[in-house]
């Protein structure tokens, strides 16, 4: 895993920023550093198909815990974003060309790790005309054909500056579960995700729903980033007007000094307040710890998801 402690060596282009100090995390955060033999199965497998994993490039702190049972959530279209969001640890520039045996590798990594549930996720690319959006289709179709029993989720990018039909695009491949994540209440957008805007993110995942209702929606935001617990109330809000059917919220950690500054640490007992509330609100499926992020423990998830929706029909 590439040092995250010097960086100006991965994010020349924060490197103008001011440094924010890194507050010591509570006990609640800490995991175990990565190793063991399914971790390096897992990574062997990731280095020999020349994969990009957003479990390193964005530093999760679950990746022991994930590569360890062969879960990895593998990252398309390169590890060069074109945004710039201040939460993130994924570099910033421009990016190499799409590289079209990619979705072919992707495929065959997933069916020699034996997947049930895979999540493919990808940096922005607002230098193609299409946002990726093709190459995300034909990664979904690749998996089907090399490994048809995996269902797949996908956490895709915003497609702002992409063709009219990027997202039909994606949803004609019928993954089985859609995400993309607003990440953080819309009065931060401005200084935690200033190429996004929060209203067609929201509109976008409401589009999925409307193209395809059989598709699974999952949204999710940080926390910790300086909101307030009635801008999280209204999120999720926003979010089920749009149907949206599943919810993570996690605690915001701060990659380095060049990176948003953490507000505050919120505590294993808010998080709990904000999972129940979320379920009140009607989402099948509510993930919320500080721990939790888009992709952790998504195939268990997937499952009872699936489980909650047959018993919401049947009670209609």
């Amino acid at each position: 895993m590439r040092d995250l402690k010097i960086p100006d060596q991965r994010h020349p282009e924060k490197a103008h920023r001011p440094d924010n100090a890194q507050p010591k995390k509570p006990d609640w955060i800490r995991v175990r550093a990565p190793s063991g033999e399914g971790y390096e199965k897992t990574r062997d497998i990731m280095r020999t198909h020349r994969l990009a994993t957003v479990c390193e490039e964005a530093g999760c702190p679950n990746v022991g815990e994930c590569w360890s049972q062969g879960h990895a959530t593998m990252m398309i279209m390169g590890d060069i974003c074109t945004r710039g969001c201040t939460f993130c640890n994924v570099a910033t520039g421009k990016p190499d060309a799409l590289d079209a045996f990619e979705p072919g590798r992707v495929a065959d990594a997933v069916k020699k790790l034996g997947l049930n549930h895979v999540v493919i996720t990808s940096v922005d690319r607002d230098d193609v005309a299409d946002g990726g959006a093709e190459h995300f289709a034909q990664t979904i179709r690749a998996i089907r054909h090399r490994a048809p029993e995996t269902t797949i989720e996908i956490l895709t990018p915003d497609f702002l500056k992409s063709t009219s039909d990027a997202l039909e695009i994606v949803v004609a491949a019928k993954p089985d579960v859609f995400n993309h994540n607003l990440e953080t209440v819309p009065g931060l957008y401005p200084e935690v995700r200033p190429g996004a805007r929060y209203f067609h993110s929201l509109r976008l995942l409401q589009q999925v729903k409307e193209l395809d209702p059989e598709i699974f929606t999952k949204s999710g935001i940080m926390v910790g980033l300086g909101e307030d617990r009635q801008a999280v109330m209204q999120v999720m809000d926003d979010m089920r007007a749009a149907d949206v059917d599943f919810l993570t919220i996690g605690q915001y950690l701060q990659p380095t000094p060049k990176h948003h500054r953490v507000d505050r640490f919120v505590t294993p007992e808010e998080f709990e307040g904000y999972e129940k509330v979320a379920f009140g609100k009607g989402f099948l499926m509510v993930s919320a710890t500080p721990l939790t992020r888009s992709s952790y423990h998504a195939g268990d998830d997937f499952a009872q998801l699936r489980e909650a929706r047959l018993r919401k029909l049947s009670r209609a």
